[in-house]
């Protein structure tokens, strides 16, 4: 049973979201409101969040 759990937590990790695809999503949706621009740059992940940093 112990191993059949650290499969799945295991497994989890590599499937979820990132960090940096989060703080960006999160970034661009209260800068932007809306839902298709946070999507889109969650897919640009630690890109976007530097931008942001460094533009405002």
């Amino acid at each position: 049973m112990d191993e059949n759990r650290k499969t799945y937590v295991k497994n989890t990790g590599k499937a979820g979201i990132t960090f940096g695809s989060c703080l960006a999503m999160v970034i661009s949706y209260t800068t932007w409101h809306s839902v298709g621009w946070a999507i889109f740059h969650g897919l640009l992940s630690w890109v976007y969040v530097i931008y942001f940093v460094l533009r405002y």
